[in-house]
């Protein structure tokens, strides 16, 4: 029997995984591709050399490392997390090659949104204010959280707190529930008594005076305080914890070829920053969003996160994002307030092709990491300031 050569031998391991990781980088490139338009990239070629440098700290999936549990996994796709037709699994390296630069105008509706992190530590306050320090009846009219709900109830919640879109309420030796929105959850209040329960209330909390329903949730579990604090580690610096500096999300964010747009989106690198945030941070200190990390100066990473606590904290405060300075408010201009079921003053997010409150340039909007980002290509201008 003759030989087989070389090139008829079964590939070893390590080239067929090599190979199988070039066909999924080809695939998905060709999708990326497919979705552009010519003036920004007419074939695979233009995407491949983006894809062929990848980091450790080009992980862009906001929710990699935030799920203790293996069994509530999902793909990237149930957190809005994956660009259409993408099929990346949880936990993979999403890498910066998934943001593009385009003029065009944007042609799909604004993606479901994770409620940002004011919500999340206004919501603790709000569970604060209600129930903290009294006994509470806890129940699960779904029934998926009825075995915990059943250990819960009774017993006094004795604190509340939040981590980036991270809820957690306290109720002592027994354990942490712990809440994250995902995209489709709600929370909402009441007085007492509650009206009868929907089979969609997940947890049901009531005391003498108020109730609270919680609905959709990509996680309600009844955790241990090793488990909390196991959340905390994996997930970065929060601007409205105050026990840590920018410093952390720095030291990741100087190293990296990502876009500081899509790295202020990543959970683990800062936490409770949205889309929202992002946009209007970047904007409001003349960032180009498609400027890799590494090319951020310390100075500016600084001003970022000092204005990241004020207007976060300001929009614990207000329940509500705003983020226009004084003298571009619609009194002060002379021009219509905004009219958007998100409310607040905003500078360039969700306004794309209208023009900037600054210089009249039409801002824009692309796809970035599968989420609608916004920019001023003038206030924003890519080119480094003269000096740097």
């Amino acid at each position: 029997m003759r030989e087989p050569t070389a090139a008829e031998r079964p590939a070893p391991r390590r080239r067929r995984a090599r190979l199988r990781a070039v066909a999924v980088a080809a695939l998905t490139s060709g999708a990326l591709v497919a979705g552009l338009t010519p003036a920004t990239a007419t074939s695979a070629t233009d995407v491949a050399p983006r894809a062929s440098a990848i980091s450790p700290y080009d992980a862009v999936d906001p929710f990699i490392g935030t799920e203790l549990d293996p069994a509530q996994n999902k793909g990237n796709s149930a957190y809005g997390n994956a660009w259409p037709g993408a099929t990346t699994p949880f936990g993979m390296v999403q890498s910066s090659p998934t943001t593009y630069r385009s003029s065009a105008p944007y042609p799909h509706r604004e993606q479901p949104a994770v409620p940002e992190g004011h919500t999340i530590h206004r919501l603790a306050q709000d569970h604060a204010e209600r129930f903290v320090g009294a006994p509470v009846r806890v129940s699960s009219p779904q029934g998926k959280f009825s075995d915990s709900a059943a250990l819960l109830d009774g017993h006094t919640l004795t604190t509340t707190d939040a981590h980036g879109k991270h809820l957690f309420l306290g109720f002592g030796d027994t354990g942490w529930v712990h809440i994250h929105l995902g995209l489709f959850g709600k929370l909402g209040f009441g007085t007492a008594p509650p009206p009868p329960p929907t089979d969609t209330v997940r947890l049901r909390l009531v005391n003498a005076a108020h109730h609270a329903d919680l609905r959709g949730p990509t996680t309600c579990a009844l955790i241990t305080e090793p488990e909390k604090r196991a959340i905390h580690e994996r997930l970065g610096p929060d601007p409205l914890r105050g026990d840590e500096d920018g410093e952390r999300a720095w030291q990741r964010i100087s190293r990296s070829r990502t876009t500081v747009a899509a790295l202020l989106m990543d959970q683990k690198v800062i936490a409770g920053v949205g889309n929202v945030y992002r946009a209007e941070v970047l904007f409001r200190h003349g960032i180009d969003p498609y400027r890799a990390g590494k090319d951020l100066t310390r100075a500016e990473w600084d001003a970022i996160w000092a204005d990241l606590v004020e207007l976060m904290h300001e929009g614990v405060r207000n329940n509500r994002i705003d983020t226009v300075r004084p003298e571009h408010l619609p009194e002060a201009m002379g021009r219509p307030p905004r009219v958007d079921d998100h409310g607040g003053e905003v500078y360039v997010y969700r306004r794309a092709n209208l023009p900037c409150h600054i210089c009249g340039s039409e801002i824009r909007t692309a796809d970035l990491a599968a989420r609608n980002l916004f920019w001023c290509p003038r206030c924003q201008d890519p080119r480094p300031a003269p000096g740097t």
